[in-house]
């Protein structure tokens, strides 16, 4: 078992971070210590931390994590990641979009003072 300290080096969670995922019950130590109430978590608990890590860097929500992490099964997850994917290609897409407005605009901003 790693205590909070340890925990946080391996996974790159903030101590911070690790005690509001057990606050709101996404990541709960496995034990703790009533004496000195240290927290303690276990290998499971290092594979779940370390899905945590790579949904939070694909822009998963608090709710959207809760809901891939109750599903102990993760029988969802492809599902849901590739939801989650599609949006990110939409976003793509509309900044494309979005840039070639911008250019248009520009083009047609130059040509205006070059007729003046």
């Amino acid at each position: 078992m790693y205590k909070v300290s340890e925990f946080s080096k391996m996974t790159g969670l903030s101590k911070e971070t690790l005690r509001y995922y057990a606050e709101i019950k996404l990541l709960e130590p496995v034990f703790i210590d009533h004496n000195n109430k240290y927290r303690y978590y276990d290998n499971g608990s290092y594979l779940v931390a370390l899905l945590l890590v790579h949904l939070r860097r694909f822009n998963f929500t608090i709710q959207e994590m809760l809901t891939v992490v109750n599903d102990e099964s993760f029988e969802n997850l492809e599902q849901i990641l590739l939801k989650k994917r599609q949006g990110l290609v939409n976003q793509v897409q509309e900044l494309n979009e979005l840039i070639e407005e911008m250019d248009d605009f520009f083009e047609f901003g130059m040509e205006g003072e070059v007729d003046d």
